[in-house]
């Protein structure tokens, strides 16, 4: 079996994107798995900023990562309910280094059976 996943495009405007992932895991998680396709996005933009995270986990972690030659962790989730707000710094910003193509991926980490997660990226094309 694998977990049972989705991903949403709720918004996909010239400069802003929303995109809400959810997990429902058989115990086997997710390991670097792109959700964010930059190439996809209206407007073929080279990267985003993460400006906006909604989430509620439930049993595990989520590491969102830009990804690169050597992929870079954005920000780790825990369990639990949280909303966090990073345009006072101007949005998290992709410093993925060598070989890094403007995506986004996910791994989760500690995933049990039943373990889940909803999360909703606010993104600023640029």
């Amino acid at each position: 079996m694998a977990d049972a996943v989705t991903s949403q495009i709720l918004v996909d405007g010239e400069r802003n994107a929303v995109m809400k992932f959810t997990n429902i895991s058989d115990g086997t998680g997710e390991t670097a798995v792109l959700k964010v396709d930059v190439s996809t996005l209206a407007g073929a933009p080279s990267s985003v900023k993460i400006t906006h995270i909604e989430y509620d986990i439930f049993g595990m972690q989520v590491a969102i990562l830009w990804d690169a030659t050597t992929d870079v962790p954005a920000i780790v989730l825990s369990q639990g309910q949280q909303r966090f707000d990073f345009t006072s710094v101007g949005g998290l910003i992709n410093n993925g280094g060598a070989g890094v193509n403007g995506d986004i991926l996910f791994t989760t980490i500690g995933a049990s059976a039943n373990d889940s997660y909803s999360i909703v990226l606010h993104m600023k094309k640029s």
